[in-house]
């Protein structure tokens, strides 16, 4: 059986890498190059129909929603999700917290912050503030403990894939010693070290190039 992984170096992307890796399994790359628009072209369109990044192809089965994918091989390979119903119920409280929160709203402050030619101060703070907010939500659900669900889950996965690159969103971290602490126990992981170079990411100056024609089109 060959897994596949169609993704780009992006967070969401890095999530599936990273997990992949946590699993020790191997599996085959498909670097999808956003700005030529290979995720907009008919044959990943079939794999998933929102046109987006990563896609898993596992067998017979095609999974989209980095989410849903991390949820897909935590309870296939039960690791890194809780069989105690309470506690699983937990990690993906915390997986949708990203998915619905620091994932949009961190990507909105890149958006306005960093790629757009045009800056617009107050759509700037809004996206900032908010992706602080939601820092200090984690900072407080950290406290007096190493991971977000007291043990190591897809939900620390998820987060950190995002929280990892505040900078690039001009959000301070200054004050969150819990969520720095982590961050930090997360950094010295090998999977989380190997997973975010898979695949390899452009240079600022291209990346910013790249973003810049995908917002265009």
């Amino acid at each position: 059986m060959i897994i596949e992984l169609y993704t780009a170096a992006t967070p969401n992307g890095y999530k599936v890498s990273i997990m992949l890796e946590e699993l020790g399994i191997k599996y085959k790359v498909f670097k999808i190059d956003l700005s030529k628009g290979e995720q907009k072209e008919k044959w990943f369109l079939d794999m998933n129909p929102n046109g987006r990044i990563p896609v898993l192809k596992f067998d017979k089965k095609i999974i989209f929603e980095s989410g849903a994918i991390l949820y897909f091989l935590a309870d296939k390979y039960n690791k890194f999700l809780p069989s105690d119903k309470n506690k699983r119920m937990e990690v993906m409280q915390w997986l949708m917290f990203q998915m619905s929160g620091i994932g949009p709203m961190q990507g909105q402050a890149n958006v306005f912050y960093r790629y757009l030619d045009e800056k617009i101060p107050t759509a700037i703070s809004r996206y900032q503030n908010e992706c602080k907010r939601l820092y200090a939500v984690l900072d407080k659900q950290l406290e007096g403990k190493n991971w977000i669900c007291d043990e190591y889950s897809i939900a620390d996965i998820a987060n950190w894939c995002w929280v990892r690159v505040y900078f690039w969103a001009g959000v301070n971290i200054d004050g969150l010693k819990n969520l720095k602490k982590w961050m930090n126990l997360m950094e010295r992981r090998p999977a989380c070290i190997k997973g975010v170079e898979i695949p390899k990411r452009e240079t600022s100056k291209k990346l910013i190039k790249n973003v810049k024609k995908i917002i265009q089109t």
